[in-house]
């Protein structure tokens, strides 16, 4: 295993739809996204990414500098994020969820970091699916047991998402990832979640809410069927349909910066997901290169795989 797959496809997928965030999808129908561009929605220059990745690698430090998980510091890191912009790429601080802001409000108000999240049904945006793939790769390492696995994962989401419907999502995910890190092709990966009986651990409503992804055969639901909104449901769903639909890093996402909407999220949970089927090799060289910051994420994802190596389990040899 090793990460660079996984993190720079996130944050190249974010970067691409940095621009066109909030654009719907009959304009990007008429302009569509094909090369990585600047300005646009947040008038930023190209290849910058967004609150997804500044996020993902508050994470990934704080589990480098704590040699582990440490709840505390990852909430005061994604603290110096939003006051110093810290993990930014240019040094801006832009972007940044309703719910984040207020579980971080929660957090300053002296909230145990795992009860800072929002458990409303109307708190179940994306945005700690956005930022949990270095939590995967920690327990991928870790080798812990699938009912642990779902309590870190929980936490993990609920620092800044705690309702039920988030959580799961996070999971799913997770479980889904975990398999294309053990060889499972994409599809092979899908039957794989499709197999797993998630009821035992959450609400059947809950479940319910991704029967597309674990009950229907995704791939063959039509593009106008695929929603991309910042609703956590949506965006995993459109981000695996968007890597399932595909054959390359590229053309999925494209595809999922293209639908329109959330595009920088879409985007960055297709990546992830296309990085790790595909492969680091497969993500355009042309995107890379443009993307800002570059080495300092470089130099921080080295660090994040040593780490991970030094973790005491049995498959460091996949590293």
């Amino acid at each position: 295993m090793e990460t660079k797959s996984g993190i720079y496809g996130l944050v190249v997928g974010d970067a691409l739809g940095v621009p066109v965030e909030f654009k719907d999808r009959d304009f990007l129908k008429k302009k569509p996204v094909s090369e990585m561009c600047g300005f646009g929605t947040h008038n930023v220059p190209e290849g910058t990414w967004s609150d997804d990745s500044s996020m993902t690698i508050a994470t990934m430090d704080s589990i480098v500098e704590k040699h582990g998980i440490d709840y505390y510091d990852i909430m005061n890191k994604f603290l110096e994020w939003v006051r110093s912009a810290k993990y930014t790429a240019t040094g801006v601080f832009f972007d940044i969820g309703i719910a984040t802001r207020n579980a971080l409000n929660n957090y300053l108000k002296g909230f145990d970091p795992i009860k800072c999240g929002g458990k409303g049904i109307y708190d179940n945006g994306n945005g700690s699916l956005m930022r949990i793939l270095p939590f995967v790769y920690y327990s991928y390492v870790s080798e812990m047991s699938f009912e642990d696995e779902i309590a870190f994962i929980n936490n993990a989401s609920s620092l800044t998402h705690a309702h039920e419907i988030s959580r799961l999502g996070c999971k799913i995910y997770s479980d889904y990832i975990k398999a294309l890190l053990d060889g499972r092709d994409k599809f092979e990966a899908l039957e794989y979640i499709k197999g797993i009986d998630y009821k035992k651990y959450y609400s059947k409503a809950s479940v319910n809410a991704y029967r597309r992804i674990l009950k229907e055969d995704l791939e063959k639901i039509p593009v106008q069927d695929i929603k991309s909104s910042g609703f956590v449901v949506d965006t995993l769903e459109a981000s695996i349909w968007c890597n399932l639909t595909e054959n390359t890093f590229e053309d999925a996402v494209k595809k999922a910066v293209n639908l329109g909407s959330d595009t920088d999220t879409v985007g960055a949970i297709t990546g992830s997901i296309a990085g790790i089927t595909y492969g680091y090799e497969q993500i355009p060289e042309k995107w890379i290169s443009k993307i800002q910051n570059f080495e300092y994420l470089d130099y921080l994802n080295e660090k994040f795989v040593e780490e991970l190596r030094n973790i005491n389990c049995k498959k460091n040899s996949k590293l």
